[in-house]
C-alpha cells in the first residue's frame, strides 16, 4: 500500500489568488492518472563526529486498512518549490519543527526511484500512479517527534535497517532504497 500525501485545501494568498501548488483531491487524482509526478524522499540518519551514520530512522504509519507498515519521509514537490524546500517541509512535517535535519549541499541526490502502479516494472511500486522521486540521506540533529500519519520513528542500526525483516514491512520496495542509501555513505559493510 503506498503512502498517502494528503493535499490540504487550496488557500488563498494575501493578493486573493488560489496557491497554484496545491491540487485539490479530484485534481490529483486526475494528474496521476496522466502524467508522472516528481518526489522527494529521505532516509533520516543519526552520524557521529566523523559523519559515519550510526543509526537509520524508519518511519510507522498506518494504513487506510489499518495495516501497519514502514516507510521514510516522502512527498511531492510542488509546483514552484525548489527540491530543497520540498525536502524540508517533508522532513519537518513526518519528523517534527525539532527534527533540525541537516540539508545535503548539494541537490544532487543518491537515487532516482522510479515508482509504477504495475508490479515488476522498476523495484518499487505505488499503487496510485506513475512517480519519480529523487532520494537523499538526510542526517537529522534534533528531537524527532513524527506528525501527521507517521506513529513514530524507530531508530535502527543501519544493520537492522537493510535487513530482510525490516524491508518486508516496507511498503512500495522502500527496503531497496534504504540499502542503496546506505551503501551510497559506506554504512553497509
Amino acid at each position: 500500500m503506498a503512502v498517502r500525501t494528503p493535499d490540504p485545501d487550496p488557500t488563498p494568498d494575501p493578493g486573493g489568488n488560489t496557491n497554484a501548488g496545491w491540487l485539490s483531491d479530484v485534481e490529483l487524482e486526475q494528474i496521476r492518472r496522466r502524467l508522472p509526478l516528481l518526489y522527494v524522499e529521505a532516509v533520516p540518519v543519526r552520524v557521529d563526529g566523523l559523519g559515519n551514520v550510526t543509526s537509520v530512522g524508519v518511519l510507522l504509519r498506518a494504513t487506510a486498512l489499518g495495516e501497519m507498515t514502514r516507510t521514510i519521509v516522502s512527498g511531492r514537490v510542488l509546483y514552484g518549490e525548489t527540491l530543497r524546500d520540498a525536502l524540508f517541509r517533508h522532513l519537518e512535517k513526518d519528523l517534527g519543527p525539532m527534527a533540525f535535519p541537516l540539508l545535503p549541499a548539494s541537490s544532487v541526490p543518491f537515487q532516482v526511484a522510479e515508482y509504477f502502479p504495475i508490479p515488476g516494472v522498476s523495484a518499487y511500486t505505488d499503487d496510485r500512479q506513475h512517480a519519480v522521486s529523487l532520494a537523499y540521506v538526510v542526517p537529522v540533529t534534533g528531537t524527532c517527534e513524527p506528525r501527521q500519519d507517521a506513529l513514530e520513528i524507530t531508530w535502527m542500526t543501519p544493520e537492522e535497517a537493510a535487513s530482510d525483516d525490516v524491508a518486508s514491512e516496507m511498503e512500495g520496495g522502500r527496503g531497496a532504497l534504504v540499502r542503496a542509501a546506505l551503501a551510497s555513505v559506506g554504512a553497509l559493510r
